[in-house]
């Protein structure tokens, strides 16, 4: 679907700016009266919009995130554009953290939604049966690996990915009798206390933690094929070792993309590895495909890159078509629960079923998977030639339409460190200057140094075009900003704040 490219933002210095509003302005002369009017309305906006925010910072917890580091109040949306209760538009490229595999309110998910409202069908069911469901679990199903599909069983669960994962460890644990976990270093798999427990930051829990593989900053110093290699073995030795003081654990968690973690892609040949390690071990393998699926990453599923099969996959975010579902799809010899095992008082919603149906539909039949691929090829070119003008970006990488630029501080890179130290106060300037530019961008990776793209899987070649236009002006106007400072920076380098993950 081809949208309509928006006007670009007006910076801040230009904000009290008045511009031609009717073919009036364009002939050589304006009334007063109209330019009058029209400052009045953009100054009524304006305190409507900073009455908002003040009201939301006054109200809503400390834990908020997007909301700190994106200032806006958005009004209206469609495709990539935002537009803001000041009247100024955006690009979003965060696509509510990857949720809108479409962009924002495209036609097809609307017209799903109308005809459920228009047909007198119950909203919310609990989980009985009803033709939504089957047909939301049909198209679903038609879109997983064949290998997964043809014996899987599905579990509807509370409407956040985060709930999907506590629903995929504790059917692990039900169907092995085991309590342990592996997880990997970097990953983010939600915010409930079980999904922390496997996520990157946890402390004091029941999950072993092993390397997962970076080319760029390798925790083995080599990268390539040989980090991959040991960080394999390390897994492998970790498990069969009678002195390792880890058990035979009950399934095994990985992000076939760490996403959070610094838009990282896992090498395929590396997934392989942990699909036969884990399946010689009967230990199920969990992929977590949160904000991979739906075609974000060049394939329709992250793991069909390397050809795996999991054993159990969690999903949300773009299954529901932009409203709130998540589900776990898994293999049926592991369906070891009792009635009520696992619940959720949302995981009826139909709303989401009709719009997810719809979003699964569109991308299969349009192949906007392999456009992401394609287009996602294209543009980490463009970036990978910023970063050959940019000292600053010390890696450009991703996979589809899931991009990470790290930011790095090269003079402060000693003569034996294999990268530069992450620059997280130029990657937040970096997304303050594409705010002003009319550019919604999110931040992440270890230390929030990692820029992330994440647009609709409906970009246009025109609009990934002014994105790398304006992410490039951002880049250079932080640069300039930023450089002296960027060696002082990186020593008080903060925990994630900025942009915050979500599950």
């Amino acid at each position: 679907m081809a949208v309509t490219e928006p006007a670009p933002a007006v910076p801040p210095a230009a904000r009290t700016q008045t511009r031609p509003t009717d073919q009036r302005d364009q002939g050589g002369g304006t009334d007063p009266r109209d330019r009058q009017d029209e400052q009045h309305l953009r100054g009524r906006k304006s305190g409507e919009h900073e009455g908002i925010l003040r009201r939301q910072a006054q109200r809503e917890s400390a834990a908020r995130t997007y909301a700190r580091s994106l200032p806006i109040v958005p009004v209206r949306a469609r495709g990539l554009t935002i537009e803001g209760a000041d009247g100024r538009r955006y690009l979003d490229c965060l696509s509510g953290a990857g949720t809108l595999a479409l962009g924002h309110n495209h036609p097809v998910v609307l017209e799903a939604i109308r005809k459920v409202l228009d047909s007198g069908a119950p909203l919310h069911v609990l989980d009985l049966a009803t033709p939504l469901k089957d047909a939301f679990t049909t198209e679903l199903f038609a879109t997983l690996p064949g290998a997964l599909a043809d014996d899987a069983r599905i579990q509807f669960c509370g409407p956040a990915g985060t709930d999907a994962v506590e629903a995929a460890l504790k059917l692990v644990r039900t169907a092995t009798g085991r309590s342990g976990l592996l997880a990997f270093t970097g990953a983010y798999h939600g915010m409930t206390a079980g999904a922390l427990d496997a996520s990157g930051g946890a402390t004091d829990v029941r999950v072993t933690r092993l390397p997962y593989p970076q080319q760029y900053r390798c925790p083995f110093g080599v990268g390539g094929e040989r980090g991959a290699e040991l960080a394999a073995r390390w897994t492998e030795n970790l498990l069969d070792d009678p002195k390792s003081g880890v058990t035979t654990p009950a399934g095994m968690i990985v992000e076939a993309v760490q996403g959070e973690g610094g838009v990282i892609p896992a090498p395929d040949a590396w997934m392989r590895r942990m699909r036969r390690i884990t399946a010689e071990r009967s230990v199920p393998l969990i992929v977590d495909e949160v904000q991979t699926g739906v075609g974000r990453t060049g394939a329709f599923w992250a793991v069909e890159h390397s050809g795996v099969v999991p054993d159990v996959m969690v999903l949300s975010k773009a299954i529901g078509g932009s409203l709130p579902l998540a589900v776990i799809v898994y293999r049926s010899e592991l369906d070891a629960w009792e009635p009520g095992a696992h619940a959720g008082t949302f995981r009826g919603n139909q709303l989401a079923m009709a719009a997810g149906t719809a979003t699964l539909a569109y991308v299969r039949e349009n192949r906007l998977a392999e456009r992401a691929g394609t287009l996602g090829a294209r543009i980490l070119g463009r970036l990978q030639g910023l970063a050959a003008a940019h000292p600053c970006v010390g890696d450009v990488r991703g996979r589809g339409l899931m991009l990470g630029v790290e930011l790095v501080d090269p003079e402060a890179a000693g003569p034996d460190d294999p990268a530069p130290p992450p620059a997280p106060a130029l990657a937040l300037a970096v997304q303050q200057e594409c705010l002003a530019r009319g550019l919604i961008v999110e931040l992440g990776g270890r230390h929030s140094a990692v820029v992330r793209l994440l647009p609709p899987l409906t970009l246009t070649d025109e609009q990934a075009t002014a994105v790398l236009d304006r992410f490039a002006d951002a880049l250079a106007a932080a640069e300039r900003a930023h450089t002296p400072h960027l060696s002082a920076s990186h020593r008080a380098m903060a925990p994630r704040n900025a942009s915050g993950p979500s599950h």
